[in-house]
C-alpha cells in the first residue's frame, strides 16, 4: 500500500479554509483518501508523499500535449515578462483566433474566454438575444458548466427523472433557482423519437439545443449513428440555434474537433480544456451572422478573457496540434489501450461496453451496451471503482469517479500503455478474489 501521510496531513489544513479541502468538488475523493499533488512531467504526475502515477485524468482533459510542456511554457514565460493583462487588444490574441478558424470548419468568429463555464454562459446569452427566444433543451448526463442555466438533470440519480415522454428537469445544486427550470427541456441522450416529438411541441420556442458530441461526464457514451445530424437537421427546421459544447473533444479528437469528425455545422460552438493545454484558455464562436450581434445591445465580456499566459497557451498548443502529428498518436495508443483493456475484461469473464473515443474513452462494467445517463445508470460502478482504487495503488490514475473518462496526451508512451495494462489485468484479477 502507498503512503498518503502528507496528503492527509494537507487534507487536515485544507479543511480549515477551504470547503472540503479543495477548490472544486470534483476534486474531493472523501476524507483521509483525497491525494494532493506536488507535480507533473509529460503523462505523469507525483503526490505530495513522493508517489508517482502513469496520469489518466489529465487536469479533467485539458492536458493534451503533456504535463510541463518546454515549447509551451517556453512561450508563456517569453510573453508574461512583456506584461500579463492589458485593458486592450493584442495581436497574439488575434492570431490564436485566426488559428481556430483555419483549423474548424464552419468556425467564423470567435471571442476569447477563461473556462468553459463561461463559454457556454455567453453562447447561451447571444442565442436568446438572436433568436429572442429564452427556452433551452439539453440532455441528461451533459455537462455545460457550472452556471445556473444548464446545470439541470447533470448528476441527480435517474429515477429523479420521470418518464422518458415526459422528463422533469431537476437542478443539480441547491441555490439554483427554481423558476429556471421553466426556460430548460431536458431530454435522455440519443432517444430520437423523444427529441423529434419534442421539438414538433415546443422548436419554435426554444433558443438553442445544446448537446456535448459524446457525453463527456456521463461514461463517455457516444452518439448514435445520425443523432447530431438529427439535432442539426430539426434546428434549422425550427429556427433554433444548434451549440455544440466542445469544451472536451476540440482539439482532443480531431484538431477540428467533433465538427470535423461527424461533419457538422452548428450555430456556435465552445471551446477550453486542450485548448491551452491546462493554461487558463477558452473561447465560443461560431457562424458571422450569430457572433456579430455581440457588442450590438448584446453584452459579452471579461478581465482577464485575454489573460496572457491563457493566449499564449493556446498559441504554442495550437501551433503544435497543427505542426505535429499528435492527435494521430494519441489516436493510435488509444485504440492499443482500450483494445487491451476490453480484452482484460472479457478475459476475465465480466461483461462490459467500452465507450468515448481513443483519446478520451471509459468502459461500463455489467451491460453491453449504453446510449444515455438511463441505461448507463444500469452499470455495475461499484465495481469500477473498486478497480480503479486497485489501480491507483499500482501507480496508475484514472479518475475516482466512474462518470470521467480517462484522458491521454501526446507524452504517454507505448510503455506507459504496456504497463497500464499490467496493472489492470493485476486489478480486475484482485477484486474478483
Amino acid at each position: 500500500m502507498k503512503n498518503f501521510s502528507k496528503s492527509q496531513a494537507l487534507q487536515k489544513r485544507a479543511f480549515n479554509v477551504t470547503p472540503l479541502g479543495v477548490n472544486s468538488n470534483f476534486r474531493y475523493w472523501g476524507e483521509g483518501v483525497t491525494p494532493y499533488v506536488q507535480k507533473g512531467k509529460d503523462g505523469y504526475l507525483w503526490d505530495v508523499d513522493g508517489n508517482k502515477y502513469i496520469d489518466y485524468r489529465m487536469a479533467f482533459g485539458p492536458i493534451i500535449l503533456g504535463h510541463a510542456v518546454d515549447e509551451v511554457d517556453a512561450k508563456v514565460a517569453e510573453e508574461i515578462r512583456k506584461g500579463v493583462l492589458f485593458a486592450m487588444t493584442g495581436e497574439l490574441e488575434i492570431e490564436v483566433e485566426e488559428m481556430m478558424i483555419e483549423m474548424v470548419p464552419g468556425l467564423e468568429m470567435v471571442r476569447l474566454a477563461c473556462s468553459g463555464t463561461e463559454a457556454t454562459m455567453h453562447a447561451i446569452r447571444v442565442a436568446r438575444a438572436y433568436t429572442g427566444r429564452e427556452m433551452i433543451l439539453k440532455f441528461e448526463g451533459n455537462y455545460h458548466g457550472f452556471h445556473d442555466n444548464t446545470l439541470w438533470s447533470t448528476y441527480a440519480p435517474v429515477e429523479a427523472y420521470g418518464n422518458p415522454r415526459s422528463p422533469i428537469p431537476v437542478p443539480a445544486s441547491s441555490g439554483i433557482p427554481r423558476p429556471l427550470g421553466s426556460l430548460i427541456i431536458t431530454l435522455p441522450f440519443n432517444d430520437r423519437e423523444a427529441f423529434e416529438r419534442m421539438m414538433f411541441s415546443y422548436g419554435h420556442l426554444l433558443a438553442a439545443v445544446i448537446t456535448e458530441p459524446c457525453q463527456g461526464n456521463c461514461g463517455a457514451i457516444l452518439p448514435e449513428p445520425g443523432f447530431l445530424d438529427l439535432i442539426q437537421q430539426k434546428c434549422a427546421e425550427y429556427g433554433t440555434l444548434f451549440i455544440l459544447d466542445e469544451v472536451k473533444t476540440g482539439f482532443r479528437i480531431a484538431n477540428g474537433g467533433a465538427q470535423e469528425y461527424y461533419n457538422l455545422k452548428p450555430d456556435l460552438m465552445t471551446y477550453a480544456k486542450a485548448l491551452g493545454n491546462g493554461y487558463p484558455a477558452a473561447a465560443f464562436g461560431g457562424k458571422k451572422e450569430v457572433m456579430s450581434i455581440i457588442g450590438r445591445g448584446v453584452a459579452q465580456g471579461g478581465t482577464y478573457t485575454n489573460n496572457k499566459p491563457g493566449v499564449a497557451g493556446a498559441w504554442a498548443t495550437l501551433k503544435m496540434l497543427k505542426e505535429k502529428p499528435i492527435l494521430k498518436t494519441i489516436e493510435g495508443r488509444g485504440k492499443r489501450l482500450m483494445a487491451g483493456l476490453s480484452q482484460i475484461l472479457s478475459d476475465e469473464g465480466l461483461v462490459h461496453c467500452m465507450n468515448g473515443y481513443p483519446a478520451m474513452f471509459t468502459y461500463a462494467l455489467g451491460v453491453e451496451k449504453v446510449t444515455s445517463q438511463r441505461s448507463w445508470n444500469e452499470s455495475d460502478k461499484d465495481l469500477y471503482l473498486k478497480i480503479i482504487a486497485e489501480l491507483i495503488d499500482r501507480g496508475v490514475m484514472p479518475d475516482n469517479d466512474a462518470r470521467e473518462p480517462w484522458f491521454l496526451c501526446y507524452a504517454h508512451s507505448d510503455k506507459d500503455i504496456d504497463d497500464t495494462l499490467t496493472a489492470f489485468r493485476e486489478s480486475v484479477k484482485a477484486c474478483k478474489k
